[in-house]
């Protein structure tokens, strides 16, 4: 959660050093608040991000960008190229589309499966999509005849949620410690030409099977417990009920970075998924994480 005095601090410090790139801001906030992730590495990106949030919303002015961005997610206006891909409705039992091919999406992933995963997500899920930073994985769900079916992208969880929060056990510190445990499901798109009734449902309990040990693999630690935000004016979380995900509360419709209270956004209803029977006490261990980035608070 932001804080003023964390807003007084990138102040001061922009004030102090008026020579300063963005580039060496976020590194100096970086090292500062510590923030890494579990190898080590500062969370500069994720720092960025943070700032970039502060000045669009008015609190902080940044230095004049020195030079263009590298990635899409400085660029707004970015459009994910498209990509041929077949539409033919696919109307049927799920019993006649597995077993299905769960495909991580990497840097090491066919560039093809690549850019599908981004057009798809870009092009058919309601908030869009043009990249992500902070830890995270996505995964590109086909039939066992090598039609895509799915986009799955997971990423940073919610800096604080009052009800998920309780329901682990939580208190400030360890929260700050363990948060990393947790990943978010930030999108998860059927595309819009399949009718599969128990699809969703089906995918959701294949993904969370594999998903610490793929986790582990990339960022070398695992995951406890997923999160996901549903739209509840929007959508009835139908597909994480039925994969016996656990409703734990609502969020109360106000911005993460909303010091006054005047910023509306939909309310959501939260639901998480334990991936250990003993997530509690992994979540409320003493063994130091790694913090999770400012600014990702629902």
């Amino acid at each position: 959660m932001v804080s003023n005095s964390d807003i007084d601090e990138v102040r001061e410090l922009l004030a102090s050093h008026p020579e300063w790139s963005r580039w060496k801001l976020s590194r100096f906030l970086s090292e500062k608040w510590n923030w890494r992730n579990s190898r080590g590495q500062l969370k500069d990106m994720a720092c960025r991000s943070f700032l970039l949030k502060l000045e669009q919303l008015g609190y902080i002015k940044l230095p004049v960008r020195r030079c263009a961005s590298p990635n899409r997610m400085g660029k707004k206006d970015q459009v994910i190229p498209a990509v041929l891909h077949c539409k033919d409705p696919i109307d049927c039992k799920l019993k006649e589309l597995i077993p299905l091919e769960i495909i991580p999406i990497s840097k090491r992933t066919d560039s093809y499966y690549q850019s599908l995963f981004d057009f798809f997500l870009f092009k058919y899920h309601y908030l869009s999509y043009k990249g992500i930073v902070g830890e995270n994985f996505k995964y590109l769900v086909l039939d066992r005849f090598n039609r895509p079916l799915a986009c799955l992208l997971f990423g940073s969880s919610a800096w604080k949620v009052a009800c998920r929060d309780e329901f682990i056990g939580w208190d400030i510190q360890t929260r700050q410690r363990n948060v990393n445990l947790i990943t978010n499901n930030t999108r998860f798109l059927i595309l819009p030409w399949i009718q599969v009734r128990y699809l969703a449902s089906h995918i959701l309990a294949q993904v969370s099977r594999r998903l610490s040990c793929d986790w582990l693999k990339k960022y070398g630690h695992g995951i406890q417990l997923l999160e996901t935000f549903v739209e509840r004016d929007r959508f009835l979380g139908t597909c994480y009920k039925a994969a016996n995900w656990i409703y734990v509360g609502k969020t109360t419709g106000r911005s993460r970075n909303d010091r006054y209270s005047n910023i509306k956004v939909p309310v959501k209803d939260i639901y998480i998924f334990p991936l250990e029977k003993n997530f509690r006490q992994h979540l409320n261990a003493c063994t130091p994480g790694v913090p999770g980035a400012k600014g990702n608070e629902e």
